[in-house]
């Protein structure tokens, strides 16, 4: 009797494991990415590349939308996605505009009133110039700047985010002056140095990538310790690795921004592991590593307490170059 009642037990345990395995959390409507920059630019392409991803190897079975909320120097994508407290189908994809936003313009926001899901990589940026400009190193451009009195344009995406700060530090360490362009993005930043609006810009890898290969950009220098790891010829003559960093040029200007995914506040910890075993899903798919060389990111894959303590020491450091920059809002 007593054997037959222990049977029951444990068959009784199985069955309510079994059972709670097969009602384990998903998506019960359509999942939005919410990319807080204009469409074309690094996060937007990631965004849509992941989205191409999931459908193409049926990883969820709700579809995924991309929407752009471009306003405020990517305000409006943070904002909303906190106002979004405890919806689990929606999810925003990240930078350092995560830290710099509210540091330049005291907005009532911190990443950690969202939930952290993973950081699929970092992002490096390059100096770019028309390849029709008679500057073909960086001393050369640093040259023409300083001989321009303060008339060399530089573009990038939005004010006082990364491309503005890297603009400032170049500056500073050289003593030059720029009038720095904003766009909402960029894509916009790309075709606006190629229509020669603009006499340079700090644009990642996969924003200038297609004016690079079709010989309407140059490539001066990447804003990186070290030059990127991929050997594969974009260009007819050059592949990523052939770029030199700033510092080899003799301009020493370093800045990297990770790429990360956030959660609402307020989900549960099913929700949130629901999309961090999406991620790794994902990261390794041969797609996935295609965009990496492609775009010519740096994989670094993080989530937990590993990725929350990335997220404070890099906060920190930010804290550090917005200072710098002068960029920190009067208060």
């Amino acid at each position: 009797m007593q054997r037959n009642t222990v049977r029951k037990t444990l068959a009784a345990v199985v069955g309510a494991t079994a059972c709670l395995s097969a009602w384990a959390w998903e998506p019960a409507k359509p999942v939005e990415i919410v990319v807080p920059f204009g469409a074309g630019g690094a996060s937007d392409q990631m965004a849509r590349s992941i989205q191409g991803i999931i459908a193409r190897h049926k990883l969820m079975s709700q579809p995924v939308i991309v929407l752009n909320k471009a306003g405020a120097s990517g305000a409006e994508g943070l904002m909303d996605t906190k106002a979004s407290q405890g919806n689990p189908h929606k999810l925003l994809v990240a930078s350092s505009a995560l830290y710099t936003v509210p540091m330049v313009s005291h907005l009532p926001f911190s990443w950690r009133d969202l939930t952290p899901v993973a950081m699929i990589a970092q992002d490096e940026f390059v100096l770019w110039t028309n390849a029709a400009a008679p500057y073909k190193t960086v001393a050369q451009f640093i040259d023409a700047s300083r001989a321009s009195a303060g008339k060399i344009k530089v573009g990038g995406t939005s004010s006082k985010r990364e491309d503005q700060i890297i603009s400032a530090l170049v500056q500073k360490k050289t003593g030059t002056r720029f009038i720095y362009v904003p766009y909402k993005g960029g894509g916009e930043a790309a075709t606006q140095l190629s229509g020669q609006h603009i006499d340079a810009n700090v644009n990642n890898p996969s924003e200038s990538i297609g004016q690079w290969r079709a010989g309407e950009h140059r490539a001066l220098c990447v804003f990186a310790p070290e030059r990127m790891a991929y050997n594969g010829k974009v260009t007819q003559t050059q592949s990523w690795h052939d770029v030199p960093t700033c510092k080899e040029q003799g301009l020493d200007v370093q800045y990297q921004m990770l790429r990360v995914f956030m959660m609402p506040g307020g989900v549960t910890p099913e929700q949130q592991k629901y999309y961090v075993d999406l991620m790794q899903k994902i990261v390794a798919t041969p797609e996935w590593k295609e965009y990496l060389e492609k775009n010519a990111l740096k994989n670094e894959f993080l989530t937990g307490k590993a990725l929350t303590d990335f997220l404070a020491r890099d906060e920190a450091a930010h804290r550090d170059i917005i200072k710098e920059a002068g960029f920190v809002a009067a208060r």
